[in-house]
C-alpha cells in the first residue's frame, strides 16, 4: 500500500520539477483525437524539443499547489496533456495553436510562461509571434537602417558635387 503512495509522491514531485524547470508550459484538451493525429502532434512536439506528457489531474493540481501555482486547478478538469520546454518559450505555444487551427478537437487551455500563469489568449499571442530567426532578422534590417541611409546621403552628396564639377 505504502509504495503506491511513494510511487504517487515521485510523480507529482517529478511534475513539480518539470513546472519550476521548464521556461514554456501548455496544458491542452486532446479529447476527440484520434492516436495518428496525437502520434503527429507528439513528433512535431518532441523535434522542437518539447516534452508532452499526461499526467492524472489530481497529481497535476498538487505539484501546481507545490510550486506555488495554485491558479492551474482551475482549467485541470476533464483529459489534459501537458507540454514542457526547457529551452525555447513559444515553441510549443505555437506548435499547439497551429495544430489546434487544423484540429479542432485540440483546445489550448492555459499555461506557465517563465513561472507566471498565463491565459489561453496570451498562449495564443505567444504562438503569434514571429520565430527567433524572424525577430533577429527584424533587429539585423533595423540596426542596419541607419548606416545605409547615411550610404545613400553619402552617395548623393557625391554624385551632386561631380555634377557641379563637370
Amino acid at each position: 500500500m505504502s509504495s503506491a503512495i511513494e510511487q504517487k509522491k515521485q510523480i507529482v514531485e517529478e511534475i513539480a520539477q518539470k513546472l519550476k524547470n521548464s521556461v514554456s508550459t501548455v496544458i491542452v484538451d486532446y479529447r476527440g483525437l484520434n492516436v495518428a493525429e496525437v502520434t503527429e502532434l507528439r513528433k512535431q512536439l518532441r523535434e522542437a524539443g518539447v516534452e508532452f506528457k499526461v499526467y492524472k489531474n489530481s497529481m497535476m493540481r498538487r505539484a501546481a499547489d507545490s510550486v506555488e501555482l495554485s491558479g492551474l486547478k482551475d482549467v485541470l478538469t476533464g483529459p489534459n496533456a501537458i507540454a514542457f520546454s526547457t529551452e525555447d518559450v513559444v515553441a510549443p505555444a505555437k506548435i499547439l495553436n497551429n495544430f489546434a487551427k487544423e484540429h479542432d478537437a485540440l483546445e489550448i487551455k492555459a499555461g506557465v510562461i517563465e513561472g507566471s500563469l498565463a491565459t489561453f489568449e496570451e498562449i495564443k499571442a505567444l504562438a503569434e509571434l514571429p520565430s527567433r530567426d524572424g525577430l533577429l532578422s527584424m533587429l539585423l534590417s533595423v540596426l542596419q537602417a541607419p548606416i545605409r541611409n547615411f550610404a545613400l546621403a553619402t552617395k548623393a552628396v557625391a554624385e551632386q558635387k561631380e555634377e557641379q564639377g563637370a
